[in-house]
């Protein structure tokens, strides 16, 4: 079978709803807290690094742009607009680019099989992501003078959202993957007649 641009952006769309739903509304009543600072896994950078190592860097940054935005905006946001949208979008790109460079299925999501990264690749993308896009959104906060943490606050809570990012990331990435595979197929057209 194969891919379907538009059950494709269904799933991503569908998996970046779910993960800022449950990152702004749930995880907050679970937040670690660092140097003065609430710190949960970023489930929608692990979506974002999911997406980025299924599909290819361009369609990664363009989800990492969309979750971003989307984060940004979302209540409670209490930081400059553009902050997450620039992290994510760093994010999709870099995971994309070092995922994909030197392999022959740039920009597929082989959607007939079950071929998932491997784990040790699951966990080297989340980890460092996370430590890439906590960096960015700190260091732009600085830039911009949008934050109250200092230096040595910040560095401690990008360790610690590296460790939970890190776990979470064996649940939101295979996730991620399976709903890619689910909603990304595209199914003959007698198969879509049946169902109707």
């Amino acid at each position: 079978m194969r891919t379907s641009p538009a059950g494709r952006l269904t799933a991503v769309v569908l998996a970046v709803l779910t993960a800022l739903l449950v990152q702004v509304t749930v995880l907050p009543h679970f937040a670690w807290e660092v140097g003065g600072l609430g710190v949960v896994p970023d489930v929608v950078l692990l979506v974002v690094v999911a997406t980025a190592l299924a599909t290819d860097t361009r369609y990664g940054t363009l989800t990492g742009f969309f979750a971003g935005l989307l984060l940004d905006l979302a209540p409670p946001a209490d930081h400059v607009a553009g902050r997450w949208t620039l992290a994510l979008m760093v994010v999709g790109y870099v995971v994309g680019r070092l995922a994909h460079d030197n392999t022959s299925d740039v920009g597929r999501l082989e959607l007939e099989g079950s071929r998932r990264p491997p784990l040790g690749l699951v966990l080297a993308a989340a980890a460092g992501a996370s430590f890439v896009g906590t960096s960015v959104f700190a260091l732009s906060g600085l830039f911009l003078g949008d934050s109250g943490a200092s230096v040595g606050e910040l560095l401690q809570v990008a360790l610690v959202a590296l460790v939970l990012d890190t776990v979470a990331a064996l649940l939101v990435v295979p996730a991620t993957y399976w709903l890619l595979r689910r909603l990304g197929q595209e199914r003959p057209v007698a198969a879509r007649w049946a169902q109707t």
